[in-house]
């Protein structure tokens, strides 16, 4: 069902995901008017959309997704919110405090928000990390919303997830001051890939310090299934249209779903691996150490940053929730969204695969430019 009138807004409009929604919206709906909230809107980002934006009207709102004011303004008058904005952390560098601030506290402080404007409908982004895995490294191949796993999350990030997650489908149903009601969704993409995907660079980085050489932090036998940008975007859309259709909402309304696309299942290493080695990336061909052992020099690492802590400041590289993460086979279906929602990934591996890397080409002079100057 079309969008076709309706005023949207979405958070972290400017981000890796974000971004590419927004523009799925002006290229696909004709919408009266589209509303980007961020922390930073640069000029940019709004220029690069005057090619695609038709007569849809594009406003800034730009601020903490904590300030209630501002978010009032966004969502007055809006029949539709994605809530694409978080701040992501998966090394333990940001303080707990403020991730549940900005993750917890301002998806509360949003729907409160919706409901008090008369918002509709409410798509939030999750985190494949809401599912796990869990500290054993229990592994889920080809799992879906059904699939029984325990699983008690200790890692920062993925708790302000989760728990922004469970008050978003708690919502639903909330009635709203003009006495309709308030229809939430949550999707979990896999690990998204794509143009503009920070992670990739950073991974290109240090393969270029260790002499075009990637570091490998997992085991080729711990498969996941990333998801490409375009497709993780296109699975929003496509729920906004289904919470748009009476019997689809009824459906979809207070539920989770996995995203994922056909990008074969491969270990995050290797997945790195993939998109670089056209570029002249090779790989090591086992981790520096063996994970067991990896594993406690991340506990240690651990126990060093908490006796630190009153004084100094200290990340660790990586952790044993991430090393755990890197190293579990943890796959999922996209059925049932394609079920309850028609979502059917657009782009196929082989052209998802070429865009990221024309991409991280463009990008190559400038990272070893960048990385030499230092």
């Amino acid at each position: 069902m079309s969008l076709q009138g309706d005023v949207c807004l979405v958070t972290g409009a400017c981000g890796f995901l974000g971004e590419r929604l927004v523009r799925l919206l002006m290229e696909e709906e004709k919408l009266t008017e589209i509303r980007m909230l961020d922390i930073h809107v640069r000029p940019q980002h709004i220029q690069c959309l005057e090619e695609v934006r038709g007569d849809t009207l594009v406003s800034v709102f730009e601020g903490d997704i904590r300030d209630s004011e501002l978010l009032r303004r966004a969502c007055k008058g809006a029949s539709l919110v994605f809530h694409t904005a978080s701040l992501i952390d998966v090394t333990g560098k940001v303080d707990y405090g403020e991730l549940h601030r900005v993750n917890v506290k301002g998806t509360q402080l949003l729907l409160e928000t919706c409901v008090q404007e008369n918002v509709m409908s409410f798509i939030y982004t999750s985190s494949i990390e809401v599912a796990g895995p869990n500290a054993n490294g229990d592994p889920i191949i080809n799992g879906d919303e059904n699939t029984p796993y325990t699983c008690s999350l200790k890692f920062p990030y993925s708790r302000t997830k989760k728990e922004a997650e469970r008050v978003t489908l708690q919502a639903q149903g909330e009635v709203l001051q003009n006495g309709g009601r308030l229809a939430t969704c949550a999707l979990r993409p896999m690990y998204i890939y794509g143009e503009g995907c920070r992670f990739l660079l950073g991974h290109m980085g240090d393969g270029i310090r260790n002499g075009d050489m990637l570091y490998r932090t997992s085991r080729p036998e711990a498969q996941v299934n990333p998801v490409y940008v375009g497709n993780a975007a296109l699975a929003h859309l496509q729920a906004a249209r289904a919470l748009r259709d009476p019997q689809r909402r009824a459906a979809i309304g207070g539920n989770f779903y996995y995203i994922s696309d056909d990008t074969p299942p491969v270990s995050y290493s290797d997945f790195n691996h993939v998109v670089l080695s056209p570029l002249g990336f090779s790989i090591q061909e086992k981790p520096i150490l063996p994970i067991p052992v990896l594993y406690l020099i991340c506990f240690l690492m651990e126990m060093l940053q908490m006796l630190l802590r009153p004084f100094k400041r200290f990340t660790p590289p990586i952790n044993r929730q991430l090393l755990t993460m890197l190293n579990t086979p943890f796959s999922f279906s996209y059925r049932r969204a394609q079920r309850d929602m028609g979502y059917t990934p657009r782009y196929s591996w082989e052209e998802a695969r070429k865009r990221t890397m024309d991409w991280v080409a463009s990008q190559l002079p400038k990272e070893r430019e960048r990385i030499k100057a230092k």
